[in-house]
């Protein structure tokens, strides 16, 4: 049981981003009562789901976060907090401070997951013989660091996507003591066919995004892949959560919780990473 311990999911420096960020615990309503189950103990049980893929009354006991019910309803609870939305931003800006967020380049794709009981934002899947899934729609910058997630039904096409994964990327502050404004965009926007589109190239023009979109029997794979092939990377990442390779939740909520989450787990091991080689 060794897997199951805090220090195998939670690591201290997850734990000192996060922990500001979750709302104080409400005050008891009288005596008597279980006590409310830690915050880290219930952060433990989320990504134990999260990675394990296993289902939430499944949790083991040895994770101290009481039940799977305990760990469901905090997802959530921080979930309508703002909780992951900060926390994934605060990560970002973290790897920017330390010149670790590329933005000469941006790269976005998307991947379609099967739904297992259905739910919000399902569809037939075109690609899966028509059974119900979701698409995980993914803009990452030239490193292939998750920037912004967002889920649709299997069967909406990557191009609707297009501008409001853009247009909700959360902005980013730069360096400490460096001028200039806060980021949001990439200085250019590698896409493969599926986003060649009019509507989508004049998008980028007028944001003032390079245009960097496949075109058919003009631009393949051996061009523009070597480029592209960071969001595939990326995606492949995400997919290592079992509990998103295979969309179990029937909510958006809970769902797109979840993704949010693992972009930052992605993030925050890729900051450990940078900030243990500066310790050497």
């Amino acid at each position: 049981m060794a897997k199951t311990t805090q220090q195998r999911r939670v690591e201290d420096r997850l734990w000192e981003l996060i922990e500001p960020l979750i709302p104080s615990r409400p005050a008891p309503r009288g005596p008597g009562g279980r006590p409310r189950i830690d915050d880290r103990a219930a952060l433990e049980g989320i990504l134990f789901v999260l990675d394990t893929g296993c289902r939430w009354r499944d949790l083991p006991e040895q994770l101290g976060c009481g039940s799977g019910h305990t760990a469901w309803r905090r997802l959530r609870e921080w979930h309508d907090a703002g909780v992951w939305d900060r926390l994934h931003q605060l990560v970002l800006y973290e790897l920017s401070n330390i010149d670790e967020l590329d933005w000469t380049r941006g790269c976005i794709d998307a991947v379609s997951v099967r739904s297992k009981k259905g739910g919000e934002l399902t569809g037939r899947s075109p690609t899966d013989r028509g059974k119900a899934g979701s698409k995980y729609h993914v803009l990452c910058d030239a490193n292939g660091l998750p920037l912004h997630i967002m889920l649709s039904a299997a069967n909406t096409h990557d191009s609707m996507l297009f501008e409001p994964l853009l247009d909700t990327n959360p902005t980013v502050r730069g360096h400490h003591g460096r001028a200039g404004r806060p980021r949001c965009r990439p200085d250019k926007l590698h896409a493969d066919k599926g986003y060649d589109y009019r509507r989508c190239r004049r998008y980028l023009t007028r944001r003032g995004i390079k245009v960097r979109i496949a075109r058919p029997g003009i631009e393949g794979k051996s061009r523009l892949g070597r480029v592209r092939w960071v969001v595939e990377r990326t995606i492949s990442w995400l997919l290592r959560f079992k509990r998103l390779g295979l969309r179990y939740d029937r909510t958006e909520r809970t769902t797109l919780a979840l993704l949010t989450l693992a972009c930052t787990v992605i993030n925050v091991r890729w900051l450990m990473k940078i900030e243990l080689c500066d310790q050497v």
